[in-house]
C-alpha cells in the first residue's frame, strides 16, 4: 500500500493541466477542493468551472491517470457543485501564467458589478489599458475577445464568474 500525504496527491495534481488552457494546472485553476488519502485510495474533490464544462471529463481522466501512474492503487473523483467555482479561486501564479500565455486574467472579484463593456483589461502583449471589447465570446465560453488599441493585437480575456 502506498503511504503518502494529501500534499503528495496535490504535488501529482500540479502536473495535470487544463486541456483548454494548457499552461494552468488544475491546482492553478482552483478546481481542486480537497484531497484525501483514505487507506491508499486517492480521493480528489473537484468543482467544474461551469455547469456542463466539456473539459471536466478529460480533466477527471487525466487526474485518475496521473495518480495511478504515481502509484496510487485506487482513485476516486468526487464532483462538488456547491459552492460554484469562481475565477477568484485561480491562484496568483495562475493569473501570471495566463498573462504570459497571452490571455488577460480576470479583473477584480467575481461578484463585481462591472460588465464586460466597462472593463479595460491590460493587453497581455504590451500592458496597455487602451483596450476595447470586440465580442463577449472568445475562443471558449469562459473568455471574451478584446483588442488593444495601441498595439492592435486581439486577445482573450478570462471572464470573471
Amino acid at each position: 500500500m502506498l503511504q503518502s500525504s494529501n500534499n503528495d496527491i496535490r504535488n501529482v495534481l500540479q502536473s495535470v493541466y487544463d486541456p483548454e488552457i494548457p499552461v494552468l494546472s488544475v491546482i492553478d485553476m482552483g478546481i481542486i477542493r480537497k484531497t484525501e488519502n483514505i487507506q491508499g485510495e486517492a480521493v480528489v474533490h473537484i468543482t467544474p468551472t461551469y455547469t456542463g464544462c466539456p473539459a471536466m471529463d478529460t480533466i477527471s481522466s487525466q487526474i485518475r491517470m496521473a495518480l495511478l501512474a504515481a502509484g496510487y492503487p485506487a482513485v476516486k473523483i468526487v464532483q462538488e457543485l456547491s459552492p460554484a467555482w469562481t475565477t477568484d479561486w485561480i491562484s496568483e501564479e495562475g493569473k501570471q501564467k495566463l498573462k504570459a500565455y497571452g490571455i488577460a486574467p480576470p479583473i477584480g472579484k467575481a461578484l463585481d458589478a462591472a460588465g464586460l463593456e466597462d472593463l479595460h483589461p491590460l493587453c497581455p502583449q504590451c500592458n496597455s489599458a487602451n483596450t476595447e471589447l470586440i465580442s463577449q465570446f472568445g475562443s471558449t465560453a469562459c473568455k471574451a475577445l478584446y483588442k488593444c488599441l495601441d498595439c492592435k493585437e486581439p486577445f482573450d480575456y478570462f471572464k470573471c464568474h
